[in-house]
Order: C-alpha cells, then sequence, then structure tokens
C-alpha cells in the first residue's frame, strides 16, 4: 500500500510531496485528489514541487498510468520544476525517467540522495 503527503511552503513558494511504499491504482487516485486540492489555492507556475521518493518502491504495471497521468500533470500545471528525490534505487530511477520523457516534462531533475 502506497501513501504520501503534501505540505506547502507558500514563503519559499514549494510544494512539497512525500511519497512510499507501493502505489495501487486506488492509493494513486487519491494522491491526485489531494494534489489537485493542493493546487487549487495557489499559482502553480509560480511554484516548485519537490516530491521526496526515497521511500517509494518500484511501480507495478498497472500503477504506471496514475505514475505517467502525475507527471502529465506537473507538466500541464506548469511549476517551474520538478524534482524527484530517490534513494540509490537504479530500477526506479530509469522507470521515473522514462516516464518524464515519454511525456515530455522539460524542467525536472531526479537527485538520488
Amino acid at each position: 500500500m502506497g501513501s504520501f503527503n503534501i505540505e506547502m511552503d507558500h514563503a519559499n513558494k514549494v510544494m512539497k510531496a512525500e511519497v512510499e511504499g507501493t502505489f495501487t491504482p486506488e492509493d494513486g487516485m487519491k494522491s491526485v485528489e489531494a494534489y489537485q486540492q493542493s493546487i487549487s489555492a495557489i499559482s502553480v507556475p509560480e511554484y516548485d514541487i519537490e516530491i521526496d521518493c526515497t521511500k517509494l518502491n518500484v511501480s507495478a504495471p498497472d500503477a504506471l498510468p496514475i505514475l505517467e497521468g502525475c507527471f502529465q500533470m506537473y507538466k500541464r500545471d506548469g511549476f517551474k520544476k520538478v524534482t524527484l528525490r530517490l534513494a540509490k534505487n537504479p530500477i526506479l530511477k530509469m522507470q521515473l525517467s522514462r516516464i518524464a520523457r515519454s511525456v515530455q516534462l522539460a524542467n525536472w531533475e531526479i537527485i538520488e540522495v
């Protein structure tokens, strides 16, 4: 089961999200709803989004469409920058990189911690 937490740092204009575990499609939909509620009160193009993925597991094939949809939302909503923090996990890094490229997300980076 996957879990998520979203915090807004309005002073620094950063949306901070933490995701962990293995997301099911249902978990993914709940995180999308929380995301949409969180951005409803901000001007997204003024904000960065930082996503802590250090406790995230590699996604199962049935959860990949939701993950891809999340990346498409980040692109559509226009965050200044999308930063993904990962533990040393080459498979997860490859999975997230492939999705970012497939949706043509231009302003993203992965930081390994």
